[in-house]
């Protein structure tokens, strides 16, 4: 009996092992699968399918680029291009020189100082010394029409170039340039993409990013006028986003030249706390505003003398090429008079960090130089407004300085003839003939509200204040003040003051904070707000911080009411 149990017992487990092992290799074999499956998943995904379900902290380093992405390109074929580049240098010298010389030397005559009849290149090669590839990305873009590839060159070499000037009094001054050395980075487009071989239309030529170095040997003081020249040339024919358009393939290629996508409005407010540069007294400083730095491009403000805290509300508009690229570079400067003007510090903004069509309002500190930020220093901060307004969207966006929605007056409506450049009506529109530029002035009423202030510094032995507001229009100079609050540093005034305002976007809102004693009074601090925002919204509230305390914010409502008129420019 106790055999046969213990052979049934046997049987049974014997049974119930090998179903278990059936069981659990059935598990592992689904494993495998469903791993192998996900691994090809993997496989198939690219860059922008990993940052959905991968934080960008756990990218690995070859991996995080937002601009530029690595080819499958490795050290070795770098190495093996420079060789070839090497061999057919020779070639590329001749075919490069006669493209720049067409290309630049255009804009040399066009750029020429006053005293020059003509400016020329009577003798342009290369050299033999060949540039060193150094770099090779894809530019990641939304352009499924072409491809996008930038190379980072490095070149020192021995070129030929010669410059045949001539001066109005009939001289002539062959100048040669000498010792240049350059670091940059070249981009190709390859556009349109095309079904026939080499499968795309033409080459788009430009310089993305560039360092030149070298001499020019000439008489002194006509040096610092050629260089000037040279440099606006390769701005104004080489630097992106001007570009050369090689055809590879007979057509038309018209829509690939340099063509304007916008307009970026800036306002240049103010500065504060910038570096005196002066010994006796204080700077006199003066900014300079551009989007490309060539020469009739470039904006200068008015100085403003004896100030480290300016006040310019300067009103500067420029054409964007090409937004995803391109910068806004502001340089202030003190004015030394006869001198030339010395840097006080610089700072820029990206495009592509502009939403269109948002008015965006910026503190921006200033650095010693753009490239290379190493010095610390304080060198002060400026205040701008940035509106970006992309072509073609007009009807979408608001611009207030070329805004054509505002109704005009029955004094207005009776005035306007359309001619002479006045006015036209078009129902209720607004529409500048086009026989000059129109400058819009919008007049209305600002109504503006004092809230309350929070967290003013105390102003007496007691820890407190008796703080007032005195609201005043820069350009009209009409004043307004609240009541005293007293023994607050959080008062509350929910007093509302009305000013009718002339030309609202290029006035401005003085507002300043005073502790008032018995005999006199402290000042506390102030905040500088320009209309150009409540003109786009009607009206809004908001904290403003004060200039020049330690503490304190200021809580303001807005409203506007307006009616437009034009003037000639």
């Amino acid at each position: 009996m106790g055999f046969l149990l213990g052979m049934a017992m046997g049987v049974v487990v014997g049974i119930a092992s090998v179903f278990g092992f059936v069981y659990f290799e059935n598990i592992r074999s689904k494993q495998r699968t469903d791993l192998a499956s996900t691994i090809a998943a993997f496989a198939k995904m690219g860059l922008l399918d990993s940052r959905k379900i991968l934080p960008g902290k756990y990218y690995p380093p070859w991996v995080v680029f937002s601009e530029r992405q690595k080819l499958s390109l490795t050290y070795s074929f770098v190495k093996w291009l420079n060789q070839h580049l090497m061999k057919i240098w020779p070639y590329v010298d001749e075919a490069a020189s006669e493209l720049i010389k067409a290309s630049v030397e255009p804009t040399l005559e066009q750029y020429k100082s006053a005293f020059l009849a003509s400016l020329s290149f009577s003798k342009l090669t290369l050299g033999t010394v060949a540039p060193q590839l150094t770099g090779i990305w894809i530019v990641e873009n939304k352009d499924s029409e072409g491809i996008t590839m930038e190379f980072e060159l490095q070149w020192d070499g021995n070129p030929n170039i010669v410059l045949d000037i001539r001066t109005k009094l009939g001289v002539a001054l062959p100048i040669q340039v000498k010792n240049i050395g350059f670091t940059g980075v070249f981009r190709l487009i390859f556009k349109p993409l095309m079904d026939q071989f080499p499968c795309f239309g033409a080459v788009s030529f430009s310089m993305r990013e560039k360092v030149i170095g070298g001499e020019v040997s000439s008489i002194p003081g006509l040096s610092d006028a050629i260089e000037e020249t040279i440099h606006n040339a390769l701005e104004d024919s080489l630097t992106w986003p001007v570009r050369i358009i090689i055809p590879i393939i007979p057509g038309d290629y018209s829509d690939l030249e340099l063509k304007p996508a916008g307009i970026l409005e800036v306002k240049l407010v103010q500065a504060r706390g910038l570096t005196n540069k002066d010994i006796v007294g204080k700077s006199d400083p003066f900014a300079k505003v551009y989007v490309r730095p060539i020469k009739d491009r470039i904006k200068k403000s008015k100085t403003i003398n004896n100030d480290l805290n300016p006040i310019w509300n300067e009103h500067f508009e420029f054409i964007v090429e090409d937004a995803s690229t391109q910068n806004l570079v502001i340089k202030i400067y003190d004015d030394e008079g006869l001198g030339a003007a010395e840097l006080i510090g610089c700072t820029r903004v990206y495009l592509n960090d502009l939403e269109p069509g948002k008015l965006k309002n910026m503190w921006l500190k200033l650095v010693k130089d753009l490239d290379v930020q190493r010095d610390t220093k304080y060198r002060g901060e400026v205040h701008v407004e940035l509106l970006y307004c992309p072509n073609g969207v007009e009807n979408e966006l608001m611009n207030p300085f070329s805004n054509q929605k505002y109704s005009m007056t029955s004094l207005e409506k009776a005035l306007n003839s359309g001619e002479n450049g006045m006015l036209v009506a078009d129902a209720d529109r607004l529409i500048p003939t086009p026989k000059k530029k129109k400058d819009i002035i919008i007049r209305g009423v600002l109504s503006i509200t004092v809230v309350s202030a929070e967290n003013l510094p105390s102003m007496d032995i007691m820890g407190k204040a008796d703080p007032y507001v005195v609201l005043q229009m820069k350009k009209s100079e009409s004043k307004n003040k609240t009541r005293v609050v007293n023994e607050s540093l959080n008062p509350a005034w929910n007093q509302t003051f009305d000013f009718v305002v002339e030309d609202g976007l290029h006035d401005m809102l003085m507002v300043e904070v005073w502790d008032h004693d018995t005999f006199g009074k402290d000042y506390i601090g102030r905040c500088i707000i320009t209309l150009t925002k409540v003109i786009m919204e009607g009206e809004y509230e908001d904290n403003f911080p004060l200039e020049g305390s330690k503490s304190g914010t200021l809580n303001l409502a807005l409203k506007w009411t307006a009616q437009p008129l034009y003037r000639d420019i």
